[in-house]
């Protein structure tokens, strides 16, 4: 296999691309950056320097993921989606003089295996979404994300569960704390607030 850049995306010569990986228009990898296979980049989508990408990772249209950013594999980043970096972020120090890269620490945003983060989504650094888990269009995160939750909101908040398949969780008839995936059958128990999928 081979990696596929058009010809209007720029993507820095120390950057990492997998087997397989699509980079359309006018995107923008940075240096040092790492993309797993089989993943695509979107147009006009920005990866920050040194960012670490998983296999079969989908970044949509003007998605924005800055360092020190991690991406799991099987990720969904939504359009126009944005991973922030910098919890207090001004241009100027109290003085009043621009700020540089050295001026600042960066902080990570990390998602994990399989999320799916809606368009126009905002996870805001240093945060983490777990496994499986959904994000809302539109939503705000602000805390961590538990592994198969479903957030909505500014600030995002659980609203429910979701499998592997992305829909949501329907829990039992007569058996409380067990959700079932209408898609897939599949069972998951919730035990105290943390949701876990039937082996």
């Amino acid at each position: 296999m081979r990696v596929r850049i058009q010809p209007t995306a720029q993507v820095d010569a120390s950057a990492e691309l997998g087997d397989g990986t699509t980079v359309w228009d006018l995107a923008q990898i940075r240096e040092q950056a790492r993309l797993g296979r089989s993943c695509i980049i979107g147009r006009g989508a920005y990866v920050g320097p040194g960012v670490r990408i998983g296999d079969n990772v989908k970044l949509q249209n003007h998605a924005l993921v800055y360092e020190p950013a991690v991406l799991g594999d099987g990720v969904f980043v939504g359009p126009a989606v944005v991973l922030t970096n910098d919890f207090y972020p001004r241009a100027v120090d109290p003085a009043g003089r621009q700020k540089r890269g050295g001026d600042w620490e960066p902080v990570g945003v990390e998602v994990a295996e399989g999320a799916s983060l809606g368009a126009r989504s905002v996870c805001v650094a240093p945060v983490r979404v777990g496994r499986w888990a959904l994000v809302a269009a539109g939503a705000v995160v602000t805390r961590d994300v538990p592994d198969f939750a479903l957030v909505a909101g500014v600030p995002a908040r659980r609203i429910g569960w979701v499998g592997r398949a992305g829909v949501r969780l329907v829990e039992r008839a007569g058996e409380p704390g067990v959700w079932e995936c209408p898609s897939t059958g599949v069972l998951h128990d919730d035990k105290d607030g943390t949701l876990f999928e039937r082996g």
